[in-house]
């Protein structure tokens, strides 16, 4: 319903939806430039200040497999197939009825329009100030300019000399960095095996983290994990004042629908209608000069769709990874060798080798005076988490991650010292096609009681057999480093599980197959903008969210000067 005539009073310059790093890199840019921001978020505010990671916390830092709990409590599923299966141990007295007469019901906000076999099955979003950087890897690798910032003849919408430029700040904003984990003797030892290992992986490197040193790092393993308050720098704070223009920030405040007025080429959003979930009968609308909406690569689209946006493009091309895991307890002569690997190296190599061999006398001693308390892991319990990287290259089209991190699968069994496990983590890549999508229902809700989102995606063969490629570099490398521990033995994980859904906004140069032009702004609506990794065009190995930052850096510049043309 179009009922645009009635007044809405002016709220900001800008009113940014989605509070996740790349919504809050808007935010902090445009505060910047002495602009008025209200950010809304339809999740809870979990930390004191806006968007802090999670996993900074004092328990998650001391036993990290624990944060597992953190992260599968923060993932809402998007699409599940409805299972009409019987149950046939039932009590026969107990209400039963029949599946087929019923073949629409949606049970447990299950989705009776989703076929199981095109599924993105663990695909999920968060709902919370922070997005998914609340509980992110904060691996920020730069996508490869040949492999995925180049496709079927087309570069990508924003020229190499730019995305370097802003790559840079983006860099920045997240604190980039790869020295945190660099002198652990945990990561160096991981590192030079694979060096020793063979040529093909002669270009092991350190993992790109947007992460921090704490101020009590000479004493402790712990870290400081990026993730949206970051970006935000002071603003993150609720009870900062900036010493221009001004920032607001309502949580648990969802956007239900964009009142966009005008037609073809010269549209308009008006104003934003948005539910108080404290209250859900409470909608109130707000309006702005320009509208961010940076909610995610699903609820991104979903909302434009809800809102009339009728883009050819729009949900469609839509690219995921195929992802391949296992994790490796380190072999015992790596193990029992580890100084005389680290004494060939540099001066951080030595340093480790120094600290391991001091270690592993002192709980020697130990044992030998009969002390049954004494490690036998010859590594310091301080020693960091290894973080390494053999990055996307034409040769190479994955992206390989060698780390430990909390994800929702791989948890270490209290049986086992973490400190002998690596996570290896194999990222592929999916290219563009059409009929790879993401619709919404007319009929069906989800549980934000908006168009239910349904997934169409498969792999085609050139696909599949780059991904078995893939998988197979894969077990060389975990076959240099050691054996399979039991239950995490290489399996291709669930689809939609690496959380890197693309695409469903793409930017390009034509309404015809895009979303977005080149500044991020939706195609024939002046005064609307998006963010976030639905804008890649191209299908990516690489983490997206590095490049989804630099791309919202692009477009505050046009929001700040105005969009050429216009």
């Amino acid at each position: 319903m179009n009922d645009s005539a009635v007044p809405v009073p002016h709220e900001a310059d800008v009113l940014v939806i989605g509070s996740g790093p790349v919504g809050c890199t808007f935010a902090r840019k445009l505060v910047d430039a002495g602009k008025h921001v209200l950010m809304i978020d339809a999740g809870a505010q979990l930390s004191r200040h806006y968007g802090e990671h999670l996993k900074n916390s004092y328990l998650f830092q001391r036993n990290i497999d624990l944060f597992v709990s953190v992260i599968k409590g923060n993932l809402l599923p998007l699409s599940t197939a409805t299972n009409r299966e019987p149950v046939l141990t039932l009590d026969p007295s107990a209400f039963s009825y029949d599946p087929d007469k019923y073949a629409g019901f949606s049970m447990r906000n299950q989705n009776p329009e989703q076929r199981g076999h095109l599924n993105l099955p663990a695909a999920a979003a968060t709902y919370a100030v922070g997005g998914m950087a609340t509980h992110w890897t904060c691996a920020v690798p730069r996508f490869h300019p040949e492999v995925e910032r180049q496709y079927a003849g087309q570069g990508y919408p924003i020229d190499d000399k730019a995305m370097d430029r802003l790559y840079e700040e983006a860099e920045s904003l997240l604190a980039r960095s790869t020295s945190v984990f660099a002198a652990s003797a945990r990561h160096l030892l991981v590192k030079r095996v694979l060096q020793r290992a063979g040529e093909e992986f002669a270009d092991v490197t350190e993992l790109p983290l947007a992460v921090s040193d704490r101020a009590d790092s000479a004493h402790t393993s712990a870290v400081t994990w990026s993730a949206a308050d970051t970006v935000l720098g002071e603003l993150a704070d609720p009870a900062h004042t900036p010493p221009q223009g001004s920032f607001r920030l309502l949580p648990e405040h969802q956007c239900v629908r964009l009142e966009i007025t005008g037609s073809g080429k010269h549209q308009k959003v008006q104003y934003a209608v948005v539910r108080n979930l404290r209250d859900v009968r409470d909608e109130i609308r707000l309006r702005a000069d320009t509208y961010v909406v940076a909610c995610g690569a699903v609820p991104t689209p979903q909302l434009l769709f809800t809102s009339g946006v009728t883009l050819p493009a729009l949900g469609r091309y839509l690219t995921e990874q195929p992802m391949s895991f296992c994790q490796v307890v380190l072999e015992q002569q790596h193990m029992d060798h580890i100084e005389e690997i680290l004494h060939s190296g540099d001066d951080p190599d030595r340093a480790a080798a120094d600290r391991v061999a001091r270690y592993r006398a002192a709980q020697l001693k130990q044992l030998h005076a009969g002390d049954k308390t004494a490690d036998p892991v010859p590594f310091p319990p301080c020693e960091r988490d290894p973080n390494l990287a053999l990055l996307v290259s034409e040769a190479r089209p994955w992206h390989c991650q060698i780390h430990r991190d909390a994800f929702t699968y791989g948890a270490v069994p209290p049986n086992v010292d973490p400190r002998l496990i690596v996570d290896l983590r194999w990222f592929g890549i999916s290219r563009p096609r059409p009929e790879n999508k993401v619709t919404f229902s007319r009929r069906l809700r989800d549980t934000f009681d908006l168009p239910q989102p349904t997934f169409s995606f498969r792999l085609d063969e050139a696909e599949r057999k780059e991904t078995d490629r893939m998988s197979r570099h894969m077990m060389r490398t975990a076959a240099a480093l050691g054996g399979f521990m039991p239950g995490s033995e290489p399996v291709f994980l669930t689809p939609g599980l690496p959380l890197h859904i693309a695409g469903t906004t793409r930017m390009g140069r034509s309404a015809l197959d895009s979303v977005v032009d080149e500044y991020s702004k939706v195609w024939h609506i002046d005064n609307l903008y998006l963010g976030g990794n639905g804008l890649h065009p191209f299908g990516n190995a690489s983490n997206p969210t590095l490049t989804s930052v630099a791309m919202a850096l692009h477009a505050v510049d046009t929001i700040v000067k105005g969009h050429p043309g216009h």
